[in-house]
């Protein structure tokens, strides 16, 4: 469920679409709004109406819309170089890969290699992964997302995918922990870490450590929950890899470039990885930008073995140069420190909500990216819809269509939304969001009454 628009079971409003394949939508009634202009934390449609960019597209434009210098930056790459092959050295992503070294999680620095999206850094980390240890399994969780290709489908462990199923061989699956949906029924969050990495041994010791090449693991779940894993879990991930030879992979695509509060969740956790994806809010997503980052004593193996991994577009000067200028912005404005800031705006406010609304289950997140659970009541904490059945809920469905309503852009799965404002997002700005879920969730409870 992600850009929840009503449909009216007409003609689309706008017939000039009609050769655009819309993702993750069944085309026949669509009718979104046609979207022309963006500035700031708002965006415009093509009747002038303007909606609230409350969850930064798909936790992306962490910049909000129209920033003067990335664009600039573009337009000025543009008038230069727009496209070199990348078995050249090239300044623009010398320049990048350096300062995105220096604030990575590791002391030795890392090296990059670059994509065009976290999809795609998903599937190459990995294939990282196989060529360093020469293994042929990948751990992965379930109540996970980790993109839309193949490979990188196969390693996403919710079932969002209806045809074709997609398979890639070696993924094992485990669960990790979920405090306020304890798959192990612990009741405390020690017991739930203990139990969590017991279970993970198991797995482990049934698969057989030698054949594991990685495990993946979002930092803090997006998509599939916005899950705070409880202390000590990241720290016996790291203790359990490194026992085993097993390289430690984050999927940082929502978490990375200051989303919760540092750089990377990887240095805000105090829990580093061997490798590290990136993308959306690498460039605000001016540009498409994604990437992997090699920790620099693990990226030594490719010094004398083949590197075999490349696209025609990675490091794509003109997306890099979006890049380059969005991270010179986060750092010239604070705005990585900024997300801790809004981390208490966004606390206060969703836990005031919290306190108004019964349906209003959990509130948790890190930085300037929360996640509320909807509900039916907090005492039995049973899901205002089931799990996979949320796109057909008439419930979730005017939830969000009453934010649009409101004005305001939202992003959400399941009986969960996400909210991940732009890190240059006014208290005045995030009020009005405020507001618009909390008119949302009263709507809902009367639909329940």
């Amino acid at each position: 469920m992600d850009l929840q628009i009503d449909s009216d079971g007409q003609t689309p409003k706008h017939p000039g679409h009609r050769h655009v394949l819309v993702p993750w939508s069944v085309q026949g009634n669509l009718n979104p709004p046609e979207i022309v202009r963006g500035q700031g934390s708002y965006f415009f449609d093509s009747s002038g109406n303007r909606y609230l960019d409350l969850t930064s597209g798909f936790v992306a434009v962490s910049l909000g819309h129209g920033h003067p210098h990335v664009i600039k930056a573009i337009q000025e790459q543009a008038e230069k170089l727009c496209w070199v092959a990348s078995s050249y050295h090239n300044d623009v992503r010398a320049k990048y890969a350096e300062k995105v070294s220096k604030i990575s999680p590791w002391k030795e620095g890392a090296r990059v290699h670059f994509t065009s999206g976290g999809a795609e850094a998903n599937d190459d980390a990995i294939k990282i992964a196989k060529l360093i240890t020469k293994r042929p399994k990948i751990l992965s969780a379930y109540r996970s997302y980790h993109g839309s290709t193949i490979g990188a489908s196969a390693l996403t462990g919710v079932d969002r995918w209806q045809d074709p199923f997609p398979a890639m061989s070696g993924i094992v699956r485990f669960f990790a922990p979920y405090p306020y949906r304890s798959p192990f029924g612990t009741n405390t969050t020690e017991m739930e870490t203990k139990v969590a990495l017991q279970h993970l041994r198991t797995v482990i010791s049934h698969e057989g450590a030698q054949n594991i090449a990685a495990l993946i693991l979002e930092p803090m779940t997006g998509s599939s929950g916005a899950v705070i894993y409880p202390d000590g879990y990241l720290q016996g991930l790291r203790e359990i890899c490194d026992l085993h030879g097993i390289l430690l992979i984050y999927d940082e695509v929502m978490t990375g470039f200051g989303r919760v509060g540092k750089a990377f969740a990887a240095s805000r956790l105090g829990v580093a990885p061997d490798i590290l994806t990136f993308a959306k809010g690498a460039s605000s997503s001016y540009t498409p930008l994604g990437g992997v980052l090699v920790r620099e004593t693990v990226a030594q193996h490719f010094d004398t073995n083949l590197f075999d991994v490349g696209h025609t577009h990675a490091g794509h000067v003109l997306a890099v140069a979006g890049g380059l200028a969005a991270l010179e912005v986060y750092e010239e404005e604070n705005l990585f420190e900024r997300a801790i800031e809004i981390e208490g705006w966004l606390r206060s406010g969703l836990d005031q909500l919290k306190q108004k609304h019964e349906i209003l289950g959990d509130v948790r997140g890190l930085g300037a990216l929360f996640g509320i659970e909807l509900v039916k009541n907090k005492a039995s904490r049973e899901p205002i819809v089931e799990w996979h059945s949320a796109s057909k809920s008439p419930l979730m469905r005017a939830f969000f269509g009453e934010l649009m309503k409101r004005g305001v852009h939202a992003y959400g799965r399941y009986n969960m939304m996400l909210i991940a404002p732009p890190l240059t997002i006014s208290p005045e700005e995030l009020g009005e969001g405020l507001d618009a879920i909390d008119a949302a969730l009263a709507v809902v409870t009367g639909m329940l009454e």
